[in-house]
């Protein structure tokens, strides 16, 4: 399974915003406009089907709160692990 945390549109994006100035545009990649950063988890798990998976995930994530609603959007995907 994939969680892809980022950012909505819309909202200030600091770690995004100091990589593009501090490292990427004083390094000669003018051409680049814009980065997001996010969060990437990729969690295993043991279901009878890809669906249960991905429920339980996306349970998991709002239930613990591992992004905040209101300025993230979270998007789970089902996956094979590489190695398995």
């Amino acid at each position: 399974m994939s969680v892809v945390i980022s950012n909505k549109a819309g909202v200030r994006e600091p770690e995004g915003e100091t990589i593009l100035h501090d490292l990427v545009s004083k390094s000669g990649f003018e051409q680049v406009e814009s980065i997001r950063a996010g969060k990437y988890l990729r969690v295993t798990v043991v279901a009878p089907d890809a669906d249960s998976a991905k429920r339980l995930v996306e349970k998991m994530c709002n239930d613990l709160r591992i992004f905040n609603p209101a300025a993230h959007s979270c998007e789970v995907s089902v996956g094979k692990v590489p190695g398995r």
